[in-house]
């Protein structure tokens, strides 16, 4: 995903909890995964038979703060007004009139109305049971999300600049005059825009906004296996002068780099076959919720 999305996605997730989707529509129990900076779904573990569909037990209706919905960064009203306009039919008609200045690229801002949501509501009873499936018994999965939660509004407008000081000219017959009375208003028009990268107005209930649980690696087993680990580096020095029989120098800063660098991979490909097993399972995974960590992986 193109970086100008990135300060809208963060606070988007800072103020609602929410995942945007992008142009996909997600539901609870839907397996994804991040790759090349994109959300890819994979299936639904109800449809795909992971989870028996008898046993799904999903709230519905779920509201939200409606405040939290509707908010912008380096955004500013630098012009607002009243103008006159002459229609054929209709004659003179009155109009008010802003004009919204964003002062950097990426600056946005949304409205969203009547956030509801439908969530997973037992979430604990079936977790570990996933982790077995997802890893050993059915899939080989050693990155995957499982949407817990999605929310849908009944209309949300979006618009993020693409250069600094872009503008963005609308206007309404209504009588308005805050910020966010006049933008997302179904009636208002767009007059001219400058140097914005997107602009768009959904007027339908779409699940476009997610949670969901991330499969991660038991703290605990990392813990030990970076202990082991460094024990067993602490002769490497020692130990590749003797095999390789010679007599080059090392960089301290290298050697520390060649460390550090190794304690970077994952800790499952280093285990021996028979290690992680379906009575194991649970030991080395657990789940953790999706976060900003997960939404930098889209942009990075």
């Amino acid at each position: 995903m193109e970086s100008i999305y990135k300060k809208f996605y963060k606070a988007f997730y800072m103020k609602t909890g929410f995942i945007p989707a992008n142009i996909l529509s997600v539901f609870p129990g839907d397996l994804v995964q991040i790759r090349n900076k994109e959300i890819i779904l994979l299936g639904n573990i109800y449809r795909n038979g992971i989870v028996d569909p008898e046993e799904a037990a999903i709230e519905k209706n779920l509201g939200y703060n409606a405040s939290n919905w509707s908010f912008n960064s380096g955004v500013s009203k630098s012009y607002s007004g009243r103008g006159t306009g002459n229609n054929l039919i209709e004659g003179e008609f009155e109009y008010s009139k802003q004009t919204l200045s964003f002062s950097d690229m990426g600056s946005f801002i949304f409205k969203a109305n009547n956030p509801e949501g439908i969530k997973i509501s037992n979430w604990q009873a079936i977790k570990d049971a996933l982790i077995i499936k997802l890893t050993q018994t059915l899939y080989s999965f050693r990155d995957v999300y499982v949407v817990t939660e999605i929310a849908s509004t009944s209309d949300w407008t979006l618009a993020i600049a693409g250069a600094p000081e872009a503008e963005l000219d609308l206007a309404t017959e209504s009588e308005n005059f805050g910020l966010v009375d006049i933008f997302g208003k179904e009636s208002t028009k767009t007059i001219q825009s400058k140097d914005i990268e997107f602009y768009h107005k959904e007027s339908r209930r779409l699940p476009n906004f997610f949670k969901a649980k991330k499969l991660t690696v038991s703290d605990d087993k990392m813990e030990a296996f970076i202990t082991d680990y460094v024990k067993s580096n602490d002769d490497e020095k020692e130990w590749l002068h003797t095999f390789f029989d010679s007599n080059l120098e090392f960089n301290p800063i290298a050697l520390a780099s060649r460390h550090s660098n190794m304690l970077q991979i994952n800790l499952l490909d280093m285990l021996s076959s028979n290690q992680l097993n379906p009575n194991t399972a649970l030991s080395y995974f657990n789940w953790a919720n999706a976060d900003l960590n997960d939404i930098e992986r889209l942009f990075s």
